[in-house]
């Protein structure tokens, strides 16, 4: 049987694997079922299908039986691209308590700490089932979550999911949503001195971001209202964060391409905001097809991701603070497959070493003191799941 790999050395191989999420992940996911094999562990994998080169990997230790703990990551990372590392971000690179390199943080510290508690479980022996779930696609949309979920449905179905994501190792217990479209608009080019007879692609690209800049002025200005109220900004926002498009200066544009999107707050529909959306696509592309009929707006849905809502009798809440002691209430605006798990009948709380303050940041590291921490909240994890009740 191979030798028990401390949870830094199970980093530091993760780490290795630059598995930005354009790319595969197949290396890592090879790694991680071949070394749970030489424990004992026998693990299933979800191929994506239409992109073959990336899959999920789940597993289960312990009694065959439901109710147990899942522990959720995943193994995409975003780009370094265009950043400016000190060290090699694919090396995990220890200096001043801190270790460096991409997905340190965000999040294969804490896929390290759930591969080591997985292993440990199958040595120690454990009366309460732990399973582990390592997505895909997750930096682009939370997309490889519900495909995973599903193809877990032949194990027993654990009570528990903890989320690992950076929490600073406290209980995470409702998030934002969202929904993004990659929009679109299709101009009529004319000399830019006959403008009236045209359409301006980004002229009209522009009315749809000033709404969103106008919808979002109208929500701050608003009194927070129901579970608004628990984030930080307490309302619904709209953003666009990529826009090219124009091929000269004297043309009206004949194409603007953007990216447009809501964070949704808890208690508030995807689809509502979907239908107001759609509502104002249609009323620019009427009134740009009086000018020019050719001209119209397209709109691609390209993820959403609904609210991680808080909830009473969360028992996976309930069982992180027993483990960690932290009763603070948290809530975060940003998107974790949290939100997906709850959908499908789960408790589910958010819950990882490191601070999301250096996720995606060139230099982005897990302190030593976040990574021990995530280390003895494993440690008391099997100690629970070891006890006949709980």
């Amino acid at each position: 049987m191979a030798d028990r790999l401390t949870p830094r050395q199970i980093l530091e191989t993760l780490v290795g694997f630059p598995t930005v999420s354009r790319d595969t992940n197949l290396p890592l996911i090879d790694w991680v079922q071949d070394y749970l094999a030489s424990h004992g562990i026998e693990a299933e994998r979800h191929v994506k299908p239409d992109q073959p080169h990336k899959a999920a990997l789940f597993a289960h230790v312990g009694p065959w039986d439901a109710g147990g703990v899942v522990l959720s990551g995943h193994t995409d990372v975003v780009p370094v691209d265009g950043q400016d590392w000190s060290t090699d971000p694919w090396v995990v690179t220890e200096k001043d308590g801190k270790l460096f390199g991409r997905g340190t943080c965000d999040m294969k510290g804490f896929d390290a700490l759930a591969i080591w508690a997985l292993v440990e479980a199958r040595h120690r022996g454990i009366k309460r089932p732990l399973q582990i779930a390592l997505s895909y696609d997750e930096e682009i949309g939370c997309a490889g979550a519900p495909p995973l979920i599903e193809a877990m449905s032949g194990l027993p179905r654990a009570r528990d999911a903890i989320i690992g994501e950076p929490t600073m190792m406290k209980a995470v217990t409702g998030h934002k949503g969202g929904v993004t479209w990659w929009v679109h608009v299709h101009g009529f080019e004319v000399h830019s001195s006959l403008l009236h007879t045209g359409v301006s692609a980004i002229m009209w690209g522009a009315k749809l971001i000033d709404w969103a800049n106008h919808l979002n002025a109208s929500l701050q200005a608003a009194a927070p209202a129901g579970m608004a109220a628990l984030f930080d900004p307490p309302y619904t926002n709209a953003h666009v964060g990529q826009i090219s498009g124009g091929t000269a200066h004297n043309i009206a544009a004949k194409d603007c391409e953007f990216g447009f999107g809501f964070r949704v707050v808890p208690g508030e529909s995807l689809d509502e905001w979907r239908a107001l959306f759609r509502e104002q696509v249609d009323k620019l592309t009427t009134e740009m097809q009086k000018i020019r009929p050719e001209a119209w707006i397209e709109v691609t849905e390209k993820f959403s991701l609904p609210p991680l809502a808080p909830e009473e009798a969360n028992t996976a809440e309930e069982l992180v603070r027993q483990i960690t002691g932290d009763n603070s209430e948290n809530f975060v605006s940003y998107g974790t497959e949290a939100s997906h798990f709850q959908r499908a009948g789960y408790k589910a709380a958010v819950c990882g070493p490191g601070s999301i303050t250096v996720a995606h940041q060139p230099d982005e590291y897990l302190t030593l003191a976040q990574f021990a921490d995530g280390q003895r909240f494993m440690e008391r994890l099997l100690d629970t799941l070891q006890v006949s009740s709980w």
